[in-house]
């Protein structure tokens, strides 16, 4: 009698030879025995039943992730050495019945003072045996000339910025001072906002960690620097002021910065490094860990256009550390909805006990220097992501990459040994299972973005899902899957087809019934591992870029090859195909879902807060775009996460119930889009738009009078229909079309009535020519600036004529130095901002290109230079407008976003 021997599916069977035909004849007679001649199908309630169960874990995992927050501890349960939330939104409370408190406001200087007296009372309550120094720090003018991310192209000049500074260190040991540990975040907000998340909540983390690290310092071997800067909405420029000009910051190892995205939630850490030991301590040390190395891929790609203190900490003073920001409901940021009110309870309680956890195990660490001082070599950075919010992963990038070098090794070992036992045949099914993958992709990006090109038309709004985040499950989801299944069943049909074709010439025993029930089992065994080849191509790729996120491919490769391996190939019996076993699916899906669900779904929320702000220069690109982008993304993780488990419908009842269930989730979703049972926006959740009094003056040399006129518009893409029809006056469209230097609108509301008084002749900033030379075949301009009340402008240059300059203010201080100048679109633009006694007058010496063939007879549109002036004034029409703007919507503020008051200016290229 024949042995039987187990063997991998991946080899088509080949046809018996005479010896074997007696064997063969029993085979099928023993499984014609054995399976009914019937076409195979899985029971769809099972198959129901599973999908719902696998969705429900996703949610459920998201849920305990990101969504279950700890117990907020009072006073009397946190204790004198503890975190409490109760005190610490005590802090919260005070900082945001200030309001809005910007760079050179009242209230700035209000909220200095409670910090101030706040870490004065820490120090009068701090252990005999531990120092607490406060230092009012000021920083009189500097230029933070970073040159990537968000500021290519621009220097940013700050000027009377204040700030809190607090020390804390073992009164009796004398090395502390050398060594500290800073920990960071900004009290000023923007003009829109009373900041709760952003960062009132991280100014009071800080204070309440100090009052409790205030009782444990006596024990430390490093000092712990508490930094409350301002001027980090106008461009980091607190952060720098502190690096190039404190004195404590020459003893700073390790960087913390702690911001906020949104407001509340779990705050996770999005960036880290560049050397591993900060981050390695925050996982051993904290209670709750919460990081994703995928933020930071995506953070650093550019994707998420922002900027934090962390990139001055880590670029200006090349220090490695953590940073970590609340990202719930991000539709928020920088409205007026960043309040109190939606604070969620927990949060404090969340990232004030990690960084508590952390700066102990930290500051009594004996390595701080030695670690610090260690240049983070490429290969040396940490890949980090916590598991349901307890449990912190975290290996070095070169571990990393030996690990997933040996994977992709394995794998492609034992696809070229199942392809060579397999021979041609296998190659073919292998191209074509992969070809049901591309299949797969095109069907569902194509479904769920004809939805997103279609919803501009059908809503009042192209994001009709900002207030209601679950209908994108409707709208988007259910689409791709749609098309997903579509892609991989005709991919399946095609891939049944061949093999019917290889089994009818190899299997010539064998009816044609079994045939076709083989072939069906053949073929969902080929998708099952399709689903395998589209994660491995990610990994190569991730691994070939060092990206740090390529962890998820691992595990997405890994554990379904596994399950299959030691459930299917190795542990079957049978020289046949046999169906997937559920359990196959079950195993191989459990760690993927454990490790990657609560990502998928948290970063979906994040980019559909992300498109409250998405048209940074409203009306320059299409409505529909965000939509497109979003569907996509959606798409993407539907095809990747899905593959395994739709491989299993294909011979199942439940293809019919799946399709008409998206079918209706979708119509669902659109009836509620069309009908508005859903509004896009609400008080809570509100479209950001900006109001601005707009006076442009006109150029340099010519004469008449400034124009004025109230501008509407809005960084959530869509028209302004409804906003505008109940305001009288405003025309909207895109035929005025406003340059504000630091970005353009193309598409507003505007009004030219009433809207002569609120400002005056005295408020309209100057450019004058000085003097205009040419020495040694080279033209000089000089040209002085008085932007007259305002402490806050920008100023674009025109690189195009101009290859450099410098800029002084009237005391002769050089503000911008010459050479080391980037541009962006033909521009190098000068943002400044400073607080109440900040310099207004500025002389600027312009060097143009050598040997320009410009001549003063030439007629030329371009602008050489052009000036907007910030003023943090409310005129009456301005205010009337704002008033007659539904409550859904709210002003939305950022560091190149005009005050409500701007003057616009400009010189010719010609003069």
């Amino acid at each position: 009698m024949r042995p039987n021997k187990s063997e991998d599916s991946d080899a088509t069977p080949k046809r018996p030879s005479s010896n074997e035909a007696e064997s063969s004849g029993k085979d099928n007679k023993e499984y014609k025995t054995n399976n009914r001649v019937k076409t195979p199908k899985r029971s769809a309630f099972l198959l129901l039943t599973l999908f719902v169960v696998i969705v429900n874990c996703s949610w459920a995992v998201h849920h305990y992730q990101l969504e279950n927050m700890p117990m907020p501890l009072t006073a009397d349960q946190a204790g004198k050495r503890g975190f409490s939330e109760e005190s610490a939104m005590e802090h919260v409370k005070a900082l945001t019945k200030l309001g809005p408190h910007p760079i050179g406001s009242d209230a700035l200087d209000l909220a200095l003072q409670y910090i101030t007296e706040a870490s004065e009372k820490i120090k009068r309550m701090a252990h005999w045996e531990v120092n607490v120094e406060v230092d009012i720090f000021h920083a009189n003018s500097g230029v933070n000339s970073l040159v990537s991310g968000l500021f290519k192209g621009k220097t940013l000049v700050y000027a009377d910025l204040n700030h809190v500074v607090l020390r804390i260190l073992p009164k009796y040991s004398s090395e502390a001072g050398g060594n500290a540990i800073l920990v960071s975040s900004h009290i000023d907000t923007v003009f829109s906002t009373e900041g709760a998340g952003d960062c009132s909540s991280c100014v009071a983390v800080m204070l309440e960690l100090a009052r409790g690290i205030s009782q444990w310092a006596h024990g430390f071997k490093n000092a712990i620097i508490f930094l409350f800067n301002t001027g980090e909405e106008e461009g980091l420029n607190g952060a720098h002021s502190f690096i190039t000009q404190h004195p404590w910051s020459s003893t700073v190892r390790v960087a913390i910065d702690l911001e906020a995205m949104g407001v509340g939630g779990k705050s996770g850490i999005f960036q880290a490094g560049p050397h591993p030991w900060a981050i390695q301590t925050f996982a051993m040390a904290a209670k709750y860990p919460s990081g994703q190395i995928i933020a930071q891929d995506l953070f650093y790609s550019g994707v998420i256009k922002s900027a934090t203190d962390f990139q001055v900490y880590k670029e200006v003073a090349g220090l490695s550390g953590l940073d970590l920001a609340y990202t719930d409901n991000g539709a928020v940021y920088h409205t007026k909805n960043d309040k109190l009110k939606l604070l969620k309870a927990g949060s404090l309680q969340h990232l004030g006990e990690n960084m508590l956890a952390f700066l102990l195990q930290a500051a009594t660490s004996s390595h701080l220097k030695a670690k610090a001082m260690e240049t983070a070599e490429k290969g040396d950075s940490a890949v980090y992501f916590d598991i349901l919010g307890t449990y912190m992963v975290t290996y070095r990038q070169h571990f990393a990459k030996m690990l997933q070098n040996s994977v992709i090794i394995q794998s492609l070992l034992i696809w070229a040994t199942s392809l060579f036992i397999g021979g041609y045949s296998a190659g073919i099914s292998l191209a074509l299972s992969c070809l049901t993958v591309v299949f797969m992709w095109i069907f569902s990006l194509a479904f769920s973005s004809i939805i997103a090109l279609t919803l501009p038309f059908i809503s009042s709004t192209p994001v009709p899902y900002v207030a209601s985040p679950w209908l994108v499950i409707g709208l988007f989801a259910a689409p791709a899957l749609l098309g997903a299944l579509t892609g991989q069943h005709l991919g399946y049909l095609i891939l049944k087809k061949y093999l019917l074709h290889v089994y009818s010439k190899r299997n010539q025993r064998l009816s044609p019934p079994i045939q076709a029930e083989l072939v069906a089992f053949e073929a969902e065994r080929w998708l099952f591992k399709a689903g395998s080849v589209q994660w491995l191509a990610l990994l190569v790729v991730g691994n070939y870029y060092m990206i740090g996120s390529s962890y998820l491919a691992l595990v997405w490769l890994v554990s379904p090859a596994f399950a299959y391996g030691f459930l299917e190939a190795t542990l079957s019996p049978a020289r046949l195909p046999r169906p997937l076993k559920i359990v196959t699916l079950l195993m191989g899906l459990a760690v993927p879902i454990l490790i990657s669900a609560g990502v998928f779904i948290g970063l979906t929320l994040t980019i559909i807060g992300v498109v409250v702000r998405f048209d940074r220069n409203p009306g320059s690109g299409p409505e529909w775009l965000g939509n497109v982008l979003l569907a996509i993304y959606i798409a993407v993780v539907i095809c990747l996460t899905f593959v395994y488990l739709l491989s299993y419908i294909h011979f199942s009842g439940a293809k019919k119930s799946i399709v008409l269930a998206s079918f209706f989730l979708l119509g669902l979703s659109v009836i509620a889009v069309i009908s508005g049972i859903f509004p896009p926006f609400t008080e809570d959740t509100a479209r950001a738009v900006n109001v601005v009094h707009v006076v442009e003056t006109g150029r340099y040399g010519e004469k008449g009078k400034p124009t004025s006129y109230i501008s509407l518009f809005s960084t959530t893409p869509g028209r302004l229909t409804k906003e505008a029809e109940k305001i009288e006056g405003l025309t909207c469209g895109k035929t005025n079309v406003i340059d504000f230097v630091t970005f353009s609108v193309k598409y507003s509301c505007w009004t030219f009535d009433e809207t002569g008084s609120g400002w005056g002749e005295s408020d309209i900033p100057i450019i004058h020519v000085k003097n205009n030379v040419v020495e040694n075949n080279q033209r000089i301009t000089e040209v002085s600036i008085d932007t007259k009340v305002s402490t806050r402008w920008s100023l674009a240059i025109n690189t195009k004529e101009i290859e450099d300059f410098e800029l002084r203010d009237v005391g002769n201080s050089e503000l911008i130095p010459l050479g080391n100048k980037s541009s962006v679109d033909g521009r190098h633009t000068i943002q400044f901002s400073g607080g109440k006694n900040a310099p207004t007058k500025f002389d600027m010496t312009l060097f143009w290109v050598k040997n320009s063939t410009r001549k003063v007879s030439e007629h030329i549109s371009e602008d050489l230079l052009k000036l907007r002036t910030d003023v943090d004034r409310l005129t009456p029409k301005a205010e009337q407008v704002l008033m007659k703007l539904p409550p859904w919507c709210s002003l939305f503020g950022k560091s190149t976003s005009p005050h409500m008051l701007a003057f616009l200016t400009s010189l010719p290229v010609v003069f």
